[in-house]
């Protein structure tokens, strides 16, 4: 961003913090902020020197010494924990994000333990714990998917469900099934690749392995879940932008006594037909006012993945407006 010519500096003393831990690799979070806000930052005899305008300095120097207290308490920076700061103005806000960094572990696993990494996250996981239906709707990498299976996994494990269902429609982008080699199993993995790679982020394969050979865990297309009745489970419909309104009312109906159901989609990229309404979209104005339901949004502030893609979201939604195609969170 262009600095202006009537600035202001203000120097931040950043004593006892690591440097590289604050900055990021090639000062990347420093960077960040500069992109964000016209200013410029030099790091010199151990403060940092913010300048800009008065008030955005002001701004700007609250980020910096609030990610500077995290450092001292042991953080080591990335750029979305910078994110998590960036245009929060309002004191509550802003010690919101800091208490994510206080926040106790949510899971164990044989693989890792999991923390929620964005205030969108957050929300999130606490509508996870209260409601039996949750719908989870946002762009890609901001952990709808991952968090929802780090749930399910953590429910069985403590007994709280007795098996796991993860469903997603096998539409991508126009293909269809019948061009795939191999016999349905074959043909249905391609969908379904997702919500493995999740498992086996959380499970070893040979408890991943015992858990699908028992049935415990069951991985399978939408079409599976027709005429069923699916009780003590937790059931999770990812990709649910691509579902109709009939399939969504199919799966929604499957829910049986003790499950809960997770359902997260992004409604920026639908790859039905024209024929077709997104069942993800449909089901927001339906469902918005029934009870124990919740609709959680995660937007670009809650992505954790590269930050260009970031970057890429923030281009398409842009693009989108600026064509008279705001889908936004009722989708196109």
């Amino acid at each position: 961003m262009t600095i202006p010519t009537t600035d202001n500096t203000r120097s931040v003393p950043l004593d006892g913090v690591d440097p590289l831990s604050l900055f990021g690799r090639h000062d990347a979070n420093l960077r960040l902020l500069e992109r964000n806000y016209p200013v410029a930052l030099t790091y010199r005899d151990g403060n940092l020197a913010i300048r800009g305008e008065a008030a955005v300095v002001d701004e700007v120097a609250g980020i910096v010494t609030s990610l500077a207290d995290l450092v001292r308490r042991g953080a080591v920076l990335e750029e979305h924990d910078v994110h998590n700061f960036i245009g929060v103005t309002n004191p509550e806000d802003r010690e919101a994000s800091r208490a994510l960094y206080e926040r106790p572990i949510l899971f164990t696993f044989d693989k890792r333990s999991i923390r929620v990494k964005t205030l969108g996250q957050a929300r999130y996981v606490q509508a996870l714990q209260k409601h039996d239906i949750v719908f989870a709707i946002g762009p890609a990498g901001t952990g709808k998917t991952y968090l929802a299976v780090a749930a399910a996994v953590n429910a069985l494990k403590s007994r709280q469900v007795e098996r796991i269902f993860l469903v997603r429609p096998a539409v991508e982008a126009g293909e269809n099934l019948g061009f795939l080699p191999g016999d349905m199993k074959d043909k249905v993995d391609p969908y379904l690749r997702p919500l493995y790679d999740a498992l086996n982020d959380l499970l070893s394969y040979e408890k991943i392995r015992r858990f699908l050979d028992l049935g415990v865990i069951e991985v399978a297309p939408l079409a599976f879940m027709r005429g069923r009745t699916l009780n003590n489970a937790y059931v999770i419909l990812d990709e649910a932008q691509n579902t109709t309104v009939g399939q969504m009312k199919m799966f929604l109906t499957r829910l049986g006594y003790g499950s809960k159901a997770v359902i997260t989609g992004d409604v920026t990229q639908i790859d039905l037909g024209a024929q077709h309404q997104s069942g993800l979209v449909e089901a927001q104005a339906i469902l918005h006012a029934v009870p124990d339901l919740s609709f959680v949004y995660l937007d670009e502030r809650d992505v954790v993945r590269h930050h260009l893609v970031r970057e890429i979201i923030r281009a398409f939604d842009a693009h989108d407006k600026a064509n008279g195609n705001d889908r936004g969170r009722h989708g196109r």
